[in-house]
């Protein structure tokens, strides 16, 4: 349009709106993953290891004993919990406070093998300094989870 157009009001009055839809960054915002993943631990992974502590192994003194042991128990009882509530809810308790959801890429249902593999990846990634910081330097905002696993956190 030209603006002798313009000024003279020879324009059409219909104005045209494109939206676009920026698909670049389905993931939900790092905040809100860290604040499920908060809730989570204290729903979770804090009842576990209360457990296995002082029913299972006695209290503080035998787990200090055999902590391999300890530690094998409460991340084995965290990974079914959490393995089952990612295949069949696609949530946990944690990510359902948030309004957040576990997909593919491709926003499928993920399978039992994506979610076996997340939760490994996890486990590394919260062990690894370097692989907590990925999702401030990947452009997607993606972790070191969502790349291995090929699956993805996205609000509902």
């Amino acid at each position: 349009m030209r603006w002798r157009d313009v000024k003279q009001s020879k324009t059409n009055n219909k104005q045209e709106t494109i939206i676009k839809e920026d698909n670049s960054n389905p993931c939900a915002s790092l905040f809100s993953r860290f604040k499920s993943f908060i809730t989570d631990s204290f729903l979770i992974t804090t009842p576990i290891t209360y457990l296995v502590i002082y029913l299972v192994l006695n209290g503080g003194e035998d787990f200090a004993q055999n902590r391999a042991y300890g530690w094998s128990l409460i991340l084995g009882i965290s990974a079914v919990i959490i393995l089952f509530f990612w295949y069949v809810k696609q949530q946990t308790p944690g990510m359902k406070a948030y309004s957040l959801k576990i997909v593919t890429s491709k926003n499928k249902k993920i399978t039992f093998l994506q979610a076996l593999l997340r939760y490994i990846a996890t486990l590394v990634s919260i062990v690894s300094v370097f692989l907590m910081f990925l999702p401030f330097l990947h452009k997607q905002k993606k972790s070191f989870q969502d790349l291995i696993s090929r699956t993805i956190i996205i609000d509902e």
